[in-house]
């Protein structure tokens, strides 16, 4: 047996208790008989990884060539080939709807984890920006047809039709663990994960382009010397009056775009993970919203932040290249506005993970490659944003001439390290507690004491009326150790027949029934330990969509400080900048799909 399969039976084993009930131990001796069969599939792993690698790299260096206009490789060839891996990707994808669609009797396997609801409306609403950028650089190729080659044409019509059909693919089987022609589906999936993350590349390298372009433009304007602009657009003139208005456009819409890939992206490497997986008999947490609690000075705060951010986006945007007076007022300006809003968010993390050291709850250890992948996720892409920032450090520190707000751009970067390192442990540790007993007790009565308030009923009365929704799940939920069970009558609810009984017996945990009221105390402190930690969870869910809406849409101080141009020098600055910048606005927005699923959860 592999030695890593024979750490997993001894990790196994060392889980399940001696209360383990006769099915579970059936599941578990079939699970170890299937480990030596299943072990060598892990062969298929490494040839699927390395296939996509080497496709993912060639990539990289024909789009680094075409980058940087040489000549041999041209944008061209880096469309035609990524045009080609869509292609490729259909195929595949058409084979799997064939294949699922063709055997209707088909069982397969669910992972409740993968692809929640909300991730794939956010990830469908990426998808429908995206189309919208597609249809702007088909009407600006109309426009210029007579001197762009056909690559530039098709490229657009293959990307719309290969984002309609991998929505359709994760919206309708994000969830599937396949467990049938495991190669191949392997060698699919691994394929359609690099291809976005090529296209994510594609669309970084153009916004990049695109901001360095107007930053030349800016410095330009205000009078620096050995800035060359270059010309955009082809060679020709527009045969429609919209090209302007198109080109425009792509830059609006490439944040999402970009977006849109990396969560694909981000979806299918889950469904490559859980090819072949064996499921666990467990059941997740679900997302829900309680109207009942009063999560209003997170939320309000956080649109204040939001709010604020709209209106610092504009001002810098007019300023920063107005003068050279207004251009420094500006960076001065969005470094206070930063400061203010990472030390809101550092206490406000620090709040929540005070509240997790106090609320001693045990975690979940269960084997969830979402969840896995969102920590890792977070942790290495903080690493861009965490570069820039000691890069500014040392900037600031070590630089001969220092304008004002040197010092306020010593203070946001100190502030971008440590907000985001509170907010990862903050994130994470939220991800894997595990709900209390009690908690969950009391999410399953909770209603009835707002019942009896509303109707002035005993609590009695309102325990029998709302009994049949709270035990509508209970009696198929699965544990080690089953509790007993207790019939319980239900009495009538008609004034004075307070001796009469139900018709109807029903069952109900031991625990549920004897519940004492004395401890509604002890989850009321429970319930407000939550409502804080959903009111953190709201405040940084818009504080980090805040973030991200100035960079991806050019608020970049970096660029217009001029203070790491200095040190460093303007081309390798600008190098560090576009490599580490797409990562740093990706942090973002991952980090808000994460809170959105604490505030869900908790």
């Amino acid at each position: 047996m592999d030695e890593g399969c024979r750490l997993e039976v001894l990790c196994h084993r060392k889980r399940c208790s001696s209360k383990c009930s006769a099915v579970e131990d059936q599941s578990f001796r079939k699970f170890t008989s299937d480990l030596p069969e299943a072990c060598p599939l892990k062969n298929a792993v490494t040839l699927s990884a390395q296939y996509g690698i080497n496709m993912f790299v060639l990539g990289l260096v024909l789009t680094v060539a075409a980058a940087f206009q040489k000549a041999g490789v041209a944008q061209e060839h880096i469309l035609a080939y990524l045009s080609t891996l869509m292609a490729m990707q259909l195929a595949w994808m058409l084979w799997y709807f064939l294949r699922r669609h063709g055997k209707r009797g088909l069982v397969t396997d669910k992972d409740a984890h993968a692809g929640p609801r909300w991730l794939r409306g956010g990830l469908t609403l990426f998808a429908i920006l995206s189309l919208v950028l597609d249809m702007f650089k088909i009407g600006y190729y109309i426009g210029y047809s007579s001197c762009l080659t056909a690559a530039k044409g098709v490229f657009p019509v293959v990307h719309a039709v290969h984002t309609l059909s991998q929505v359709y693919f994760l919206w309708f089987h994000a969830k599937d663990v396949i467990q049938t022609f495991q190669i191949i589906e392997r060698f699919g999936m691994i394929h359609a994960v690099f291809t976005n993350l090529l296209l994510w590349v594609n669309g970084v390298v153009a916004e990049s382009k695109h901001q360095l372009s107007d930053h030349k433009k800016r410095l330009a304007a205000l009078g620096y010397a050995n800035i060359t602009v270059e010309k955009a657009g082809p060679n020709c003139n527009c045969t429609t009056n919209a090209c302007a208005v198109f080109y425009k456009g792509f830059y609006y819409m490439y944040p999402f775009n970009i977006e849109y890939h990396v969560f694909a992206s981000a979806m299918l490497y889950i469904m490559w993970k859980n090819v072949g997986r064996k499921l666990e008999d467990h059941k997740p947490h679900k997302l829900m919203f309680k109207t009942h609690y009063s999560i209003l000075p997170g939320p309000v705060l956080g649109a204040a932040v939001f709010a604020a951010t709209i209106g610092i986006f504009i001002v810098y945007s007019i300023k920063v290249g107005y003068s050279k007076d207004h251009r420094k007022s500006a960076v001065a300006m969005f470094y206070l506005y930063g400061i203010t809003v990472l030390s809101l968010m550092s206490a406000a993390a620090t709040t929540g993970l005070a509240i997790y050291r106090i609320d001693k709850r045990s975690v979940d250890c269960s084997k969830n490659p979402t969840r896995k992948l969102d920590s890792y996720l977070l942790v290495s892409t903080a690493c861009a944003s965490w570069l820039l920032s000691w890069c500014s450090i040392v900037a600031a520190i070590s630089a001969e001439a220092r304008p004002y707000y040197t010092w306020l751009n010593l203070a946001f970067s100190t502030l971008v390290i440590i907000e985001k390192y509170i907010q990862n442990m903050f994130i994470i540790e939220s991800l894997y507690r595990k709900r209390d007993k009690a908690e969950e007790e009391v999410g399953r009565i909770q209603g009835i004491l707002a019942v009896s308030a509303s109707n002035n009923l005993p609590l009695t009365a309102s325990y029998c009326g709302i009994v049949n929704k709270a035990l509508e799940n209970s009696d198929q939920e699965l544990s080690c150790a089953a509790p007993r069970r207790i019939p319980l009558t239900k009495p009538s609810l008609d004034r004075g027949d307070s001796s009469s009984v139900c018709s109807s017996q029903l069952t109900l945990s031991e625990d549920a029934v004897s519940f004492p009221l004395s401890r509604f105390r002890e989850t009321e402190k429970l319930d407000k330990k939550r409502l804080v930690l959903k009111n953190v969870a709201a405040f940084l869910f818009l504080c980090n969509i805040s973030f991200w809406i100035l960079p991806a849409f050019g608020a970049r101080p970096q660029f217009d400080n001029g203070l790491e141009e200095n040190v460093y020098g303007f081309e390798t600055w600008i190098l560090i900048v576009n490599l580490a910048m797409p990562f740093a606005i990706f942090y973002r927005m991952h980090a808000s799909a994460s809170l959105f699923e604490v505030f869900c959860v908790t």
